[in-house]
């Protein structure tokens, strides 16, 4: 893709109306959602008084620096290297994203083809992120699978693969369900900083980096429109525990731990073994760590 940096405006939702290139037989089309600092309205556990609050938050100089090099050294490495590369990923932007900072978001993608940057204004968050994955899909009539990534979290070099072929073992749900969940259930959680990088290994049933749903053509429901714990209480699931299947980034900006009676976890350094695992796994590794914390 081009390095240039496009105007962050609406327009740009329409790099998600891409020409279909499936054909019968082919696998289904594979969208991701991630939502990079956007300052949804609704979908925050900490809550803020306006907007404007939302954003001085969420721009903080040293929170974005946080995200950024997370994202650079845990989010993005297994996506440029999975062993599928037919998907695409689209990247849920302020449409007031400072410049600089959609620069440097720009640029960190600019070699992963898959990655399409849509900039929003802020609005309710199911419903914009609903809007975005349908705007991606090739025709809306076709089945498509779909995954969700927060800017911190990671999935395996293979999950795409993985979700293409374990839909396809239950392929009997396709047409007896609007939608069901596939979810990987073991994977580690993990924290990098300029010291390194501390991770455990850990089984969380249905969290949003595990998970995949597959979306039977003509059905416009997202795996946004569901809190992601209560997915088995709207459609059928499908759990898998074979293998790590995802990375839990673990960090002092996480939304889920900004609130006083959340306790901090405690990691250990990663060993040889954790080491090994993350980087055939998840393409993570000591060196792309300190690159990306700027040791």
């Amino acid at each position: 893709m081009s390095t240039a940096l496009p105007a962050c405006s609406i327009a740009l939702a329409m790099q998600c109306m891409v020409e279909s290139h499936a054909t019968e037989g082919q696998p289904m089309q594979v969208i991701g959602l991630c939502r990079f600092s956007y300052p949804a309205e609704g979908g925050f556990q900490v809550e803020h008084q306006s907007i404007e609050d939302r954003r001085a938050y969420l721009y903080d100089p040293v929170r974005m620096d946080e995200r950024f090099a997370t994202f650079q050294a845990i989010t993005l490495p297994a996506l440029k290297a999975q062993t599928d590369q037919e998907f695409t990923f689209a990247i849920l932007i302020d449409e007031a994203l400072p410049d600089p900072l959609a620069a440097r978001l720009f640029d960190m993608i600019a070699d992963m083809p898959q990655a399409k940057v849509i900039a929003m204004p802020p609005g309710p968050h199911r419903k914009t992120c609903q809007s975005v994955l349908n705007g991606c899909r090739n025709d809306v009539k076709e089945p498509c699978l779909q995954f969700r990534l927060d800017d911190d979290d990671a999935v395996a070099v293979d999950f795409v693969e993985r979700l293409k072929r374990d839909s396809e073992t239950v392929a009997g749900l396709h047409d007896q369900h609007r939608s069901f969940a596939i979810d990987y259930n073991r994977g580690f959680i993990v924290q990098p900083s300029s010291r390194g990088i501390q991770a455990k290994p850990c089984v969380l049933p249905f969290y949003p980096m595990g998970l995949g749903m597959a979306v039977r053509g003509g059905n416009q429901q997202s795996i946004m429109n569901f809190a992601h714990g209560k997915l088995p209480q709207f459609m059928p699931t499908v759990t898998f525990t074979d293998t790590p299947m995802y990375l839990r980034g673990h960090n002092d900006f996480n939304d889920s731990r900004q609130k006083a009676h959340v306790a901090a976890q405690e990691l250990p350094d990663a060993d040889p073994e954790t080491l090994a695992i993350l980087k055939d796994r998840f393409a993570v590794t000591p060196a792309g760590i300190k690159a990306a914390f700027g040791v």
